[in-house]
């Protein structure tokens, strides 16, 4: 029997492991897959944020926990998909949220030190959280991961040189994770989100010029919410999306489209 749509959301049964879930669309998409009822690990560099996401999750009814682990540092991310499986079994989801874009600066001024720190953790940290939670998911024999993108994998952004090479590399790795694990009903997508307003991009959506130059290009015409993130990492997370893989979903406001 084909499952009701209403059940084709539900993630009860699922171990969600979240990466940057400390904070911003990181929080919210942790907060979210606890409400569809997944047990919900929040992993990133601060320990005190990541706890209090658990604690708040916790509170409402959800189930949640806190693991240390900087994505940039190849041991920690080994130790995290240890830790899980040793605690909860293996991974059901992985979204790799964790990200940086430190500088704003002229490709000719970046240093090969801010390369460097931005690939690690955009690009080769994700690269080993899918190696090393997608082997639970090849044993198990299901699993969805989902790669935090941006509009800058797809088009070019002034100033971004190293950011916007680090999620174009996501998106095509994305696909060719997807194409090899297909056979083994492991899943792999990603969302692309544009502006969102989050307490990191507060400074830019005050910022009266700034802001109305992106609103101008953006043909919604507002900024995103952090829900309208969330909401597409639940559909590529649950079953409802079950026949999707390789794929990335802009939640842009059309950007990419104009």
């Amino acid at each position: 029997m084909m499952p009701a749509p209403a059940d084709m959301f539900d993630l009860s049964d699922r171990v969600c492991v979240v990466t940057g879930g400390g904070r911003g669309i990181g929080k919210r998409i942790a907060h979210d897959l606890a409400a569809r009822g997944a047990c919900v690990v929040v992993a990133g560099r601060t320990l005190d944020t990541l706890s209090a996401t658990s604690r708040e999750i916790v509170e409402q009814g959800g189930k949640a926990t806190a693991i240390a682990a900087d994505m940039s540092v190849e041991g920690d991310v080994v130790q995290l998909a240890s830790q899980v499986a040793e605690r909860f079994g293996p991974a059901h989801v992985l979204v790799n949220n964790a990200g940086i874009n430190p500088i704003y600066k002229p490709p000719e001024a970046t240093s090969t030190a801010e390369w460097n720190d931005i690939i690690a953790v955009n690009l080769s940290g994700v690269f080993v959280a899918c190696r090393e939670f997608g082997r639970q998911m090849l044993e198990a024999g299901r699993g969805s991961i989902v790669n935090m993108s941006s509009i800058a994998g797809s088009v070019g952004l002034a100033k971004t040189a190293a950011y916007c090479a680090s999620k174009g590399g996501l998106e095509l790795l994305t696909r060719s994770l997807a194409v090899d694990w297909a056979p083994k009903d492991v899943r792999v997508n990603a969302v692309a989100p544009g502006f969102v307003e989050t307490d990191l991009t507060r400074g830019m959506i005050e910022h009266a010029a700034l802001s109305e130059r992106l609103l101008k290009r953006t043909p919604m015409q507002r900024f995103a919410q952090v829900e309208e993130i969330a909401g597409a990492v639940i559909y590529l997370a649950s079953d409802a999306s079950r026949y999707v893989t390789g794929q990335t979903i802009g939640v842009d406001g059309g950007w990419t489209a104009a």
